[in-house]
């Protein structure tokens, strides 16, 4: 009966030795397998991100329940990464725990986290053209351009060091689900894993570069299509560039550093003699 219901989950010291194996085989895959996977990745994180905007643009929800309800419809964007098969930049920051273990080097390392990262961005940029041009931002008489622009221009503005924290607590909490849908062996152990800990980071407002590369490019387009609003001189290259450069460095010290190297030092380092 547990094995039906999937409740034969790998223990964290399994997790950490999956995770070190893992990290080893995504620095040896192909140039263009990374490339491809990054590029899905960027597309499903800006699904997760379009479903969340439906929820905020509803003027009838209060703070919290759109938060919540943004949150866990965000959630679509990690289950599918790990689910269908993709190349994440911020769940990949857990490829950390392999070089710490000198099972990769630091130029495969830092390799993967370029492309992959380079990746996501043309993913996540290009939904965001489609996206554009299907005319899907007129729906709700337009509260869903309206949406996008409020969260682009809260984003562009935002001063670096709250980015920075806020992409810190965003990839903590990213990577735990990674970790956690790593002790899962089937696809509802994953999806649960994954669900309460994204929409966290999500209700709290904290910040995920990957899911920014989708908002900030849409509200780019919307803003050259000539609509008006609060801040919108923000929103362009520089905003964009503003924006990325923290949360991206906060990420990798979330993901990396407070997650994968404290795991890296509870079950993998090695023991004194």
């Amino acid at each position: 009966m547990s094995e039906m219901f999937g409740f034969d989950a790998y223990s964290p010291k399994e997790i950490a030795k999956r995770v070190d194996s893992i990290g080893v085989a995504k620095t040896q895959l192909s140039l263009l397998s990374t490339l491809l996977l990054g590029i899905l990745a960027g597309v499903f994180i800006g699904l997760g991100a379009l479903y969340f905007i439906l929820i905020k643009s509803d003027a009838s929800l209060d703070f919290a329940a759109s938060q919540v309800l943004g949150g866990f419809a965000f959630s679509l964007g990690l289950i599918l990464v790990i689910v269908a098969g993709a190349e994440l930049f911020t769940g990949n920051n857990l490829i950390a725990m392999a070089w710490a273990d000198n099972k990769i080097t630091t130029g495969g390392l830092l390799k993967n986290w370029v492309v992959v990262c380079c990746a996501n961005f043309i993913g996540a940029a290009g939904l965001a053209v489609l996206v554009f041009y299907s005319g899907h931002i007129h729906m709700n008489d337009g509260a869903i351009a309206d949406q996008y622009i409020k969260v682009a221009a809260s984003k562009t503005t935002m001063p670096f060091w709250q980015a920075f924290f806020r992409g810190v607590l965003c990839n903590i909490l990213v990577c735990m689900a990674v970790w956690m849908a790593l002790a899962g062996r089937s696809v509802f152990d994953k999806v649960v894993a994954v669900i309460f800990p994204i929409s966290a980071f999500v209700a709290a407002g904290f910040e995920h570069s990957i899911a920014n590369m989708y908002f900030i490019p849409l509200a780019m387009l919307i803003k050259a299509s000539g609509h008006m609003g609060a801040d919108i001189d923000a929103i362009g290259w520089m905003g964009l560039l503003n924006n990325l450069v923290p949360v991206i460095l906060g990420n990798l010290m979330g993901g990396s550093v407070l997650v994968g190297f404290v795991y890296y030092m509870i079950y993998l380092r090695p023991k004194p003699e």
